[in-house]
């Protein structure tokens, strides 16, 4: 018999799907209150994930959801960090 291995899942903020760990681009907020955007999803501190999907950075933007689920200001830059990582076609590898 072969064993599956169980494919991590996480909750987009922005759409409330539920998909794949590798399919989602994770934000973390440091204990410093720094917000950015954590590409390879090790970074310590407290995270929140979002869809690489360009309506759904677009919809967190516009709903905040980023600064009420971190509370923390998220800067704009965040965002067009990660609408630029949209751009470029998909998530790089870890």
């Amino acid at each position: 018999m072969a064993v599956r291995k169980k494919i991590p899942m996480r909750k987009c903020l922005a759409t409330g799907e539920m998909k794949p760990k590798k399919e989602m681009i994770r934000i973390v907020r440091s204990k410093e209150g720094e917000v950015s955007v954590d590409l390879t999803g090790k970074k310590s501190g407290r995270g929140a994930y979002v869809s690489l999907d360009r309506d759904a950075i677009l919809t967190a933007q516009k709903k905040n959801v980023f600064a009420s689920q971190l509370n923390a200001e998220v800067d704009d830059s965040v965002y067009e960090e990660l609408l630029s990582l949209v751009d470029k076609g998909s998530k790089p590898k870890q």
